[in-house]
Protein backbone atom coordinates (compact mmCIF):
# COMPACT_ATOMS: atom_id res chain seq x y z
CA UNK A 1 0.00 0.00 0.00
CA UNK A 2 1.13 3.50 -0.78
CA UNK A 3 1.88 6.17 1.84
CA UNK A 4 -1.26 6.52 3.96
CA UNK A 5 -0.42 10.15 4.78
CA UNK A 6 -0.56 10.97 1.08
CA UNK A 7 -3.78 8.95 0.88
CA UNK A 8 -5.51 11.01 3.56
CA UNK A 9 -7.62 13.61 1.80
CA UNK A 10 -7.41 17.22 3.05
CA UNK A 11 -11.03 16.89 4.21
CA UNK A 12 -10.10 14.00 6.53
CA UNK A 13 -11.35 11.10 4.46
CA UNK A 14 -9.19 7.99 4.47
CA UNK A 15 -8.75 7.28 0.75
CA UNK A 16 -6.76 4.15 1.62
CA UNK A 17 -9.89 2.58 3.13
CA UNK A 18 -12.27 3.68 0.35
CA UNK A 19 -13.89 0.87 -1.58
CA UNK A 20 -13.05 2.49 -4.93
CA UNK A 21 -9.38 3.07 -4.04
CA UNK A 22 -7.43 1.12 -6.67
CA UNK A 23 -6.06 -1.49 -4.23
CA UNK A 24 -9.51 -2.08 -2.67
CA UNK A 25 -11.79 -2.05 -5.72
CA UNK A 26 -13.30 -5.42 -6.54
CA UNK A 27 -14.39 -6.51 -9.98
CA UNK A 28 -17.94 -6.89 -8.64
CA UNK A 29 -18.07 -3.33 -7.36
CA UNK A 30 -16.54 -1.95 -10.56
CA UNK A 31 -19.18 -3.81 -12.57
CA UNK A 32 -21.96 -2.50 -10.32
CA UNK A 33 -20.75 1.10 -10.58
CA UNK A 34 -20.40 0.74 -14.35
CA UNK A 35 -23.96 -0.57 -14.61
CA UNK A 36 -25.37 2.24 -12.44
CA UNK A 37 -23.35 5.14 -13.85
CA UNK A 38 -22.11 4.11 -17.27
CA UNK A 39 -18.55 5.03 -16.26
CA UNK A 40 -16.15 2.66 -18.04
CA UNK A 41 -14.85 0.03 -15.60
CA UNK A 42 -11.27 1.08 -16.35
CA UNK A 43 -11.98 4.60 -15.04
CA UNK A 44 -13.57 3.62 -11.73
CA UNK A 45 -10.47 2.79 -9.67
CA UNK A 46 -9.23 5.86 -7.80
CA UNK A 47 -5.65 6.55 -6.75
CA UNK A 48 -6.70 8.92 -3.97
CA UNK A 49 -7.88 12.52 -3.83
CA UNK A 50 -4.46 14.15 -3.94
CA UNK A 51 -3.08 11.80 -6.58
CA UNK A 52 -6.11 12.38 -8.80
CA UNK A 53 -5.93 16.14 -8.07
CA UNK A 54 -9.61 15.94 -7.08
CA UNK A 55 -10.58 15.09 -10.66
CA UNK A 56 -12.06 11.62 -10.62
CA UNK A 57 -15.35 10.59 -12.25
CA UNK A 58 -17.33 11.27 -9.06
CA UNK A 59 -16.17 14.92 -8.78
CA UNK A 60 -17.52 17.89 -10.74
CA UNK A 61 -15.45 18.99 -13.78
CA UNK A 62 -13.74 21.79 -11.81
CA UNK A 63 -12.50 19.27 -9.26
CA UNK A 64 -12.93 18.98 -5.53
CA UNK A 65 -13.70 22.36 -3.94
CA UNK A 66 -12.11 21.28 -0.65
CA UNK A 67 -8.85 20.23 -2.29
CA UNK A 68 -8.79 23.46 -4.31
CA UNK A 69 -9.36 25.44 -1.11
CA UNK A 70 -6.53 23.84 0.91
CA UNK A 71 -4.16 24.29 -2.01
CA UNK A 72 -5.05 27.99 -2.24
CA UNK A 73 -4.59 28.41 1.54
CA UNK A 74 -1.32 26.48 1.67
CA UNK A 75 -2.39 23.89 4.26
CA UNK A 76 -2.23 20.10 4.10
CA UNK A 77 -5.43 19.34 6.00
CA UNK A 78 -8.55 21.37 6.66
CA UNK A 79 -7.94 21.12 10.42
CA UNK A 80 -4.77 23.20 9.92
CA UNK A 81 -6.76 26.07 8.39
CA UNK A 82 -7.80 29.13 10.40
CA UNK A 83 -11.29 28.79 8.88
CA UNK A 84 -11.83 25.23 10.15
CA UNK A 85 -14.55 24.01 10.19
CA UNK A 86 -16.21 25.62 7.20
CA UNK A 87 -19.23 25.07 5.00
CA UNK A 88 -17.27 22.75 2.68
CA UNK A 89 -17.23 20.20 5.51
CA UNK A 90 -20.85 20.57 6.63
CA UNK A 91 -22.64 17.24 7.09
CA UNK A 92 -25.63 16.33 4.93
CA UNK A 93 -28.25 13.63 5.25
CA UNK A 94 -28.26 13.21 1.46
CA UNK A 95 -26.09 10.23 0.56
CA UNK A 96 -25.03 9.61 4.15
CA UNK A 97 -25.86 5.91 3.88
CA UNK A 98 -23.57 5.49 0.86
CA UNK A 99 -20.81 8.08 1.15
CA UNK A 100 -18.52 8.78 4.12
CA UNK A 101 -18.83 12.58 3.84
CA UNK A 102 -20.24 13.07 7.33
CA UNK A 103 -17.07 11.60 8.90
CA UNK A 104 -14.90 14.50 7.74
CA UNK A 105 -15.13 16.89 10.70
CA UNK A 106 -14.87 14.08 13.24
CA UNK A 107 -11.83 12.64 11.50
CA UNK A 108 -10.16 16.05 11.29
CA UNK A 109 -10.81 16.72 14.97
CA UNK A 110 -9.28 13.36 15.88
CA UNK A 111 -6.28 14.03 13.60
CA UNK A 112 -5.76 17.40 15.25
CA UNK A 113 -6.00 15.84 18.71
CA UNK A 114 -3.89 12.69 18.32
CA UNK A 115 -1.87 13.33 15.14
CA UNK A 116 -2.17 12.00 11.62
CA UNK A 117 0.09 8.98 12.09
CA UNK A 118 -1.75 7.71 15.16
CA UNK A 119 -5.14 8.34 13.53
CA UNK A 120 -4.07 6.32 10.49
CA UNK A 121 -2.68 3.51 12.62
CA UNK A 122 -5.37 3.27 15.29
CA UNK A 123 -8.61 4.91 14.23
CA UNK A 124 -9.24 5.46 10.51
CA UNK A 125 -10.51 1.97 9.67
CA UNK A 126 -12.50 1.72 12.91
CA UNK A 127 -14.22 5.07 12.33
CA UNK A 128 -15.18 4.18 8.74
CA UNK A 129 -16.46 0.74 9.74
CA UNK A 130 -18.58 2.17 12.56
CA UNK A 131 -19.92 4.90 10.28
CA UNK A 132 -21.42 2.33 7.95
CA UNK A 133 -22.29 -0.47 10.39
CA UNK A 134 -22.82 0.82 13.95
CA UNK A 135 -26.27 1.64 15.23
CA UNK A 136 -27.02 5.18 16.35
CA UNK A 137 -28.24 5.38 19.95
CA UNK A 138 -29.79 8.66 21.03
CA UNK A 139 -27.62 10.19 23.73
CA UNK A 140 -24.74 7.84 23.04
CA UNK A 141 -23.92 8.22 19.36
CA UNK A 142 -22.39 4.94 18.19
CA UNK A 143 -23.06 3.15 21.45
CA UNK A 144 -20.99 3.12 24.60
CA UNK A 145 -18.11 5.59 24.48
CA UNK A 146 -14.70 4.01 24.26
CA UNK A 147 -11.55 5.37 25.83
CA UNK A 148 -10.21 8.11 23.56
Amino acid sequence: MKDKKALTAPCGLDCFNCEIYEENLTEELAASIHTKTGVPKGEIACQGCRQEDGRHYHFPPEGCATLNCVKSRGVELCCNCTGFPCELLAPLADGANSYPHNMKVYNLCRIKKIGLERWIREEAGHIRKNYFTAKFIVGRGQGMPREL
